[in-house]
């Protein structure tokens, strides 16, 4: 029953269109499911994966309208970071962010894993990690139909970084309440891992003496775990009863099933289950991603919203992208 690694991280986004893009083109990620938030039917709700929508591997937008711009700072989800297959990949990588102007650190180093920190037209903040010394939770596959090498390609979701006042609070929960492991510090940042661990199933603190941030476009929104399925999904749910623990109940998302959490001020995690997954009886294999898709219980709604979104033209089954090699 114990959590299996980071099973996706949803943030928010200025503009579907640019973020469309910039996944698509510049990042090399599959856009697995165009839907709408759940909650929010007024708001897209985009899924970029690897090639098959695999749990572990996919990052989610909202791109609520009328919301103000993310300020970075304490006692929030910071950076979501993206595994590439090796040193050599984060190489190319610069190359690439050079060719795209996309603003980056270089490569740096941590916990003896070579990293590069980048941001996107928003300010959101990502960063590329490589697998080259890492053990731990398998990654998914490249997009084999996308721009980048496949040798050079993302595969999955690294280490999720949280920045906080309260480390030892925080601390507690992970351990206490999640059953992760610490694995030690860094300067001001600290390294816990769920799972088989690895770039794939860890939590990176970093403590600092900044003001509170608040959530906006370029920030993030929460970040999920992964479950096995629905039993283990009860009982998380059960054990979070059982602390005391505030928390949203049992809620069916379709692709997967979920529920949400809060153990730290300010900081939302969701743990949600690896199926059924993004191939469904709306679209198949070769057009996810291509196509306005509801969930069943919104989809007597459909005139409704597809009046309220704007036209977001996803159709790439026409497409072919030459590979990049830089």
């Amino acid at each position: 029953m114990k959590l299996k690694g980071i099973h996706h991280v949803t943030a928010i986004t200025s503009s579907a269109e640019k973020i469309y893009q910039f996944f698509t083109n510049i990042l090399s990620l599959r856009l697995v499911k165009k839907t709408v938030n759940q909650d929010d039917i007024n708001t897209y709700h985009l899924f970029f994966a690897d090639d098959l929508g695999s749990p572990g591997t996919d990052m989610t937008f909202f791109d609520f309208k009328g919301i103000g711009k993310a300020s970075h700072g304490n006692d929030q989800i910071t950076r979501t970071s993206f595994r590439v297959p090796n040193d050599e990949a984060l190489v190319y990588w610069l190359k690439r962010f050079k060719q795209y102007q996309v603003k980056n650190s270089g490569i740096e180093t941590l916990f003896k894993r070579k990293l590069i920190n980048f941001e996107d037209f928003d300010g959101q903040l990502y960063a590329l990690i490589s697998d080259q010394n890492n053990r731990g939770v398998s990654s998914g596959i490249p997009w084999k139909n996308g721009p980048v090498p496949d040798e050079f390609a993302i595969t999955g979701l690294g280490p999720i970084f949280l920045t906080v006042s309260n480390f030892t609070r925080l601390k507690v929960s992970l351990e206490e309440v999640f059953f992760m492991k610490y694995q030690g510090q860094e300067d001001n940042h600290h390294l816990f891992e769920m799972g088989a661990g690895g770039n794939g199933g860890s939590v990176i603190l970093t403590t600092s003496d900044l003001t509170r941030g608040t959530q906006g476009y370029g920030g993030i929104h929460h970040v999920a775990f992964r479950v096995a399925d629905r039993e283990a999904l009860d009982y998380w749910l059960e054990r979070l009863n059982s602390l005391n623990l505030i928390n949203s109940g049992f809620i069916d998302r379709f692709y997967f099933a979920s529920l949400y959490t809060r153990v730290y001020p300010n900081i939302l995690f969701e743990l949600a289950t690896d199926g059924p997954g993004f191939i469904d009886d709306e679209e198949s294999y070769e057009t996810l991603g291509e196509t306005l898709a509801l969930p069943p219980k919104l989809r007597q709604y459909r005139s409704e919203i597809e009046k309220v979104v704007k036209p977001l033209d996803t159709k790439r089954s026409n497409m072919v992208f030459k590979k990049e090699y830089l």
